[in-house]
């Protein structure tokens, strides 16, 4: 009999499967009796089809009985973001107005990830077209934390990062706009990376050009979310944007970079453009603190991102409005005010506005590329805030201070996404509350791998 549980790593439960240690199926077994332990309090997977999630497992096991050619992530349970299309599966996008919908295609990232041998158990929840940090919709309805339930899971990628951390699935994919897969990896304690843009392809959009979202990896671990992203990763012909390294690039084993004299750029604060709950700010401070004693190169010091907001909320609104500017026509009550609010922001947009917004997104491209010149990597905080009380849509103050929407409180993850740079949040520590604090890495546009290789040096650090 394996030993192998739902808490082992990604890697051990498919190098079981392929061994022949355990079976697709007796896998399946094992995480379908853990989601029926914890998913009817914490709500992370939606749509849970557990008998053609067996019928499936039957079929791998078939497979790699028969001899066949099996992919990396074989007889691996995965439950897809309810935002990527999985076919013949329910895609309702945490919206009521897609609530029956079914999809007829596979998008990219699916494609790959059944290519890789997957069994498909059901969708991870997400905010109403995943708008938003906290998962909610009228669908499905809440998720909560796995740490404590009386909390938010983040979003939009809540239902990912929750299913991960409480042992439901080993791994999970999600999307990132405005922090999308940092801020619940940071929530929930699990690792979330946004990718550099065009690593993870993505297909059909609405708007091949439109880039301020990516699709990327969730893990329990930085080695795990490797292995991940040398699925999703890689050109298709279909994406335009895709950069040209192989998804293998990534495969492999992962050894963590050397940290004396890492070039460690670090900031609270962000050079002053955040407002950061002490106890979060006390996690980065000791964080530093540790990468110093282990003779990393640490400085003080932040790029100027005073573009940033202005940039991000003028590309969000004008992508909202592009996207769903029909469909709140057509349903006018079908949405919730705050992403409402969104795409009416984008109705009064100019060309003039959209130029500048993109002149600008430019020459915070062009910082970055100077600033790393300098720095190896730069170190902040994941989110300004700890979990929230689950039924807040937003946290509205921050040490006191008033947030004005429910961006305001997101801004160290969206002031990074409109560089283009890849970054990922690695579990850091826990508030006086036991709840997770996670810390953002920031690399140069297209220096995933080393990101990785230092994210893994910072794991193995602070597991110490």
């Amino acid at each position: 009999m394996s030993d192998l549980t739902v808490d082992s790593t990604a890697r051990a439960q498919a190098a079981a499967v392929r061994s022949g240690e355990i079976s697709a199926t007796e896998l399946l077994e094992l995480h379908l009796d853990r989601i029926e332990e914890r998913n009817p309090e914490l709500n992370a997977i939606v749509s849970l089809d557990p008998e053609r999630a067996r019928a499936w497992a039957a079929v791998a096991d078939q497979a790699q009985a028969s001899g066949e050619d099996t992919g990396p992530l074989h007889g691996l349970p995965f439950a897809v973001k309810d935002t990527h299309a999985l076919k013949g599966w329910p895609h309702t996008f945490g919206s009521p107005v897609f609530a029956d919908h079914v999809a007829d295609h596979d998008e990219l990232l699916v494609e790959r990830l059944r290519a890789s041998g997957v069994v498909f158990v059901g969708k991870t929840n997400v905010p109403e077209f995943a708008a938003g940090s906290h998962t909610f919709n009228k669908v499905f309805g809440v998720t909560r934390n796995p740490v404590d339930p009386s909390r938010s899971a983040g979003g939009s990628s809540g239902g990912a990062a929750c299913a991960l951390a409480s042992g439901m699935v080993p791994l999970a994919d999600g999307s990132d706009m405005g922090g999308s897969l940092r801020n619940p990896a940071s929530f929930c304690g699990v690792v979330g990376m946004r990718p550099s843009l065009g690593r993870v392809p993505e297909w059909p959009l609405y708007n091949q050009w439109e880039t301020t979202s990516v699709g990327g990896p969730m893990a329990r671990n930085v080695g795990d979310l490797a292995l991940l992203l040398s699925v999703l990763a890689g050109p298709d012909p279909r994406a335009p944007h895709a950069l040209g390294d192989p998804g293998s690039t990534f495969a492999g084993p992962l050894a963590p970079a050397p940290l004396a004299g890492l070039r460690i750029a670090c900031s609270v604060d962000l050079g002053g453009a955040l407002v950061v709950d002490h106890e979060v700010a006390d996690v980065v401070r000791t964080t530093v603190a540790r990468l110093s004693d282990a003779g990393a190169a640490v400085a003080e010091a932040a790029p100027d991102l005073s573009l940033a907001d202005d940039t991000f909320r003028t590309l969000r609104a004008w992508h909202f409005q592009a996207k769903l500017g029909r469909l709140l026509a057509e349903h006018p009550t079908s949405f919730k005010p705050s992403l409402e609010a969104n795409i009416r922001a984008g109705e009064s947009l100019t060309g003039a506005d959209v130029a500048r917004a993109y002149t600008q997104r430019t020459s915070l491209s062009e910082t970055m590329r100077l600033f790393f010149a300098d720095h190896d990597v730069l170190l902040l905080p994941t989110s300004q805030v700890p979990p929230f009380p689950v039924e807040q849509e937003f946290p509205e103050t921050i040490n006191g201070q008033e947030m004005p929407d429910y961006l305001a409180w997101m801004r160290s993850a969206y002031f990074i996404t409109v560089t283009g740079c890849p970054a990922i949040s690695v579990p850091a520590g826990r508030t006086a509350d036991g709840l997770p604090a996670g810390v953002q890495l920031v690399a140069r546009h297209g220096a995933d791998r080393q990101l990785l290789e230092v994210a893994a040096a910072v794991e193995e650090l602070l597991a110490r």
